[in-house]
């Protein structure tokens, strides 16, 4: 479906990404009124946010007075993203100043926000802007975190903007669920989500591992971040592309994805266990690789049990907190499931069979959601996305506190 979408563009360094996230907006058949800072209008100028979008670009209220943009554009927007969000926009928009056309158009929608800021770490961090972006939070605005990595100059640290696919990403999410749903039901909750599967060392050079792509959580973390939640995700050995908004910690073997999520679940409201953790582990490292023997003879490994995270979890669990596990199946699933539900003291646990075909890598899902009041939600065959966004709708119903 169509949305009329204002993309609002700071004046930063990475606005020039803000074309690449353009066309992906138009590209998917939106309408898009670019509305640049006159900041941003230095690293990109306006011709080229018109030739992308076929549309005027201005960034005072002076032009085109007739039509009274600086209220018309907020009034008749269906999604309002500003990428990048500077360090002044963020302050601006958290006081209610309106001295161009942005932040006029910030102040009159009333339609969902979603800011998505590019600094500098110390900026980031200051307490003048830890105190705006709270403030812009609580207002129900969505300020995603800023992504890791390689700053203006020689710089690098949290700050940098996500990259734009993965924004469109989180947009698109937003915009899906559209005026029927609340948009901003996980706003204020701080959630914990696992992805991947892990990898039990060997050697250094083999490993113990499951086929576990990640996909699914990330898809739980994407939707949990489209929804108005501080999402912490920690990937098991994952390659997928980092979702615009958690904070992302990366981990290698189940002891290290027990330490992250014990660590990460204390303050949580919803802990969504995604990732495969594998069930055992070698009992000792080999210090040099393993070779084949002249004889041929297999050499034997000797396995031990690993820690059970989510039933650790489930016994840690705060009254108000919820937890979500997952139950991988190749046979009796819902039976297993159930057992597993109550084994780890969780509050719903998402079931799915796997297989060679099944699940592992696929972009689609099928599961049943048992819940521990002995609900049964049966989800056919749909994007995980989707799945991802049925299962929250199922945790937020749950949540202290919600309406």
């Amino acid at each position: 479906m169509s949305a009329s979408i204002v993309l609002g563009v700071g004046g930063g360094i990475a606005a020039y990404k803000a074309c690449e996230l353009l066309r992906l907006f138009t590209e998917s058949g939106h309408r898009v009124r670019v509305v640049p800072t006159a900041s941003a209008l230095r690293f990109v100028g306006a011709p080229t946010w018109a030739a992308l979008s076929g549309q005027p670009v201005a960034d005072d209220v002076w032009s085109d007075v007739h039509e009274v943009p600086h209220v018309r554009l907020g009034q008749q927007a269906d999604l309002v993203v500003v990428a990048p969000t500077t360090t002044d926009l963020l302050a601006k928009a958290a006081h209610g100043l309106a001295d161009d056309l942005l932040t006029n158009t910030l102040l009159t929608a009333r339609c969902p926000v979603l800011l998505a800021p590019a600094m500098h770490t110390e900026m980031w961090e200051h307490p003048a802007t830890v105190a705006n972006v709270a403030t812009l939070r609580a207002r129900g605005v969505r300020v995603i975190e800023p992504a890791v990595g390689r700053l203006t100059g020689a710089d690098s640290g949290k700050g940098r903007l996500p990259d734009p696919a993965e924004i469109f990403a989180v947009a698109r999410l937003v915009l899906a669920r559209g005026a029927s749903a609340p948009t901003d039901d996980l706003a204020g909750r701080r959630v914990v989500v696992t992805a991947g599967g892990t990898r039990e060392p060997l050697d250094p050079v083999r490993f113990l591992g499951n086929r576990s792509s990640g996909k699914q959580g990330y898809a739980f973390a994407r939707a949990a971040v489209a929804r108005g939640a501080r999402v912490t995700l920690i990937a098991a050995n994952v390659s997928l592309p980092d979702p615009a908004g958690v904070d992302l910690v990366r981990v290698g073997s189940t002891a290290e994805l027990r330490e992250a999520t014990v660590r990460a679940a204390v303050d949580a409201d919803a802990v969504v266990m995604a990732a495969a953790p594998a069930d055992f582990r070698p009992a000792t490292y080999a210090a040099g690789k393993i070779k084949k023997s002249d004889d041929g003879v297999a050499p034997t490994i000797e396995l031990v049990t690993n820690p059970d995270i989510a039933a650790e979890l489930g016994q840690r669990k705060r009254p108000e907190q919820l937890l979500v596990v997952f139950a991988a199946e190749t046979g009796d699933a819902e039976a297993n499931g159930r057992a597993k539900l109550a084994r780890k003291r969780a509050d719903l646990i998402v079931i799915n069979e796997v297989g060679p075909d099944k699940v592992f890598g696929a972009d689609t899902n099928t599961v049943t959601v048992i819940g521990a009041d002995g609900s049964v939600s049966r989800l056919p065959e749909q994007a995980k996305e989707a799945v991802a966004d049925a299962v929250w709708d199922l945790v937020v119903a749950r949540l202290p506190g919600s309406s």
